[in-house]
């Protein structure tokens, strides 16, 4: 069976990704020009998608996140951080 929300959210990992990305004082576009020096083709549209919990995450774009933003990947398991 397939899973497409998890409690009305698309991902949970989405407000940490803002969080992140806005202690870092990146814009998603920035953001999305370090995810392509990673081999990941996000634009800022769907970072931003992510960021509101309106697209899925695919977990090797989780581990850009957290090497780009130097973090665990144990940060975006909750809506929290």
């Amino acid at each position: 069976m397939k899973i497409n929300k998890y409690n009305n959210f698309k991902n949970v990992s989405g407000s940490v990704l803002r969080d992140l990305r806005q202690k870092a004082n990146i814009s998603q576009q920035e953001l999305a020009q370090k995810l392509q020096l990673e081999g990941i083709n996000l634009t800022a549209k769907e970072i931003s998608k992510i960021e509101t919990n309106n697209r899925l995450v695919q977990d090797f774009e989780l581990f850009a996140f957290a090497k780009i933003f130097n973090v665990s990947t144990d940060i975006f398991n909750s809506k929290n951080g």
